[in-house]
């Protein structure tokens, strides 16, 4: 079994490339599919959410206005708050997830894909938490996969999302500034991951990027196991 982040900035490429590895054989599990549905009625996450921002940030229908809290957190200074909530329940899913995954298939490669894997912990730490699991990423992934990308890039292919409405993409070009402002430079996550692929020929070109790494990470797995079977009862 392997343990694998796939991180990279907003509009690296994540999505693109966890659907390679997911053609590939890879499990994959999206951070961002897992915090949606955390903080959805009847979660923990949700009440702690409403607790802590109040009913401003709660539609009609009892579902959470996410524009208005993504408001409140990126432009009100409130984006510590928000994640000391979010961040910890969607580790403790991500982790019961690949167990979930180990479970059933001992030789899989398990993939999360998250933007802010590095971030993570280095909000932890700024929150003065030291010790557990959100302090240390190499404590939930045997491997990391980087996806990198120039700034204007990144915007970019943010932008084209929201269609070509002039004021919906003046809004996005803001957002995405002020989103990659808030993530470490890809200079400093390059240092910290195992594997580095820059974004910025086509999808085929990256598609092959993609499967060279796959075949190393099924190198890994096969070491990993190997090591299990000497050791048994260790993590990999």
């Amino acid at each position: 079994m392997l343990r694998v982040g796939l991180t990279g900035g907003l509009g690296s490429g994540k999505s693109t490339v966890a659907g390679f590895l997911r053609d590939l054989g890879a499990y994959v599990v999206e951070a961002d599919q897992l915090g949606r549905e955390l903080m959805r009625p009847g979660h923990a996450v949700y009440e702690k959410i409403v607790q802590q921002f109040g009913n401003e940030v709660v539609c009609p229908d009892g579902e959470l206005n996410r524009a208005r809290l993504a408001e409140l957190a990126f432009t009100g200074g409130r984006l510590n708050e928000l994640n000391a909530i979010v961040h910890p329940a969607v580790i403790s899913a991500q982790q019961h997830w690949m167990d979930e995954v180990f479970a059933r298939d001992t030789g899989a490669i398990a993939v999360v894909e998250s933007a802010l894997i590095f971030e993570v912990e280095r909000d932890a730490r700024e929150r003065g938490e030291s010790e557990g699991v959100l302090a240390d990423w190499r404590r939930r992934f045997d491997c990391i996969v980087l996806l990198t990308a120039p700034d204007e890039t990144k915007i970019e292919r943010f932008v084209n999302r929201v269609g070509s409405d002039p004021a919906k993409r003046d809004a996005a070009v803001a957002d995405a500034r002020l989103r990659l402002s808030r993530q470490m430079r890809d200079a400093e996550k390059a240092a910290r991951a195992d594997f580095v692929i820059e974004n910025t020929l086509d999808r085929e070109h990256l598609r092959r990027e993609v499967g060279a790494i796959w075949k190393q990470l099924r190198a890994l797995e096969e070491q990993c196991r190997a090591q299990h079977r000497q050791t048994p009862g260790s993590l990999k």
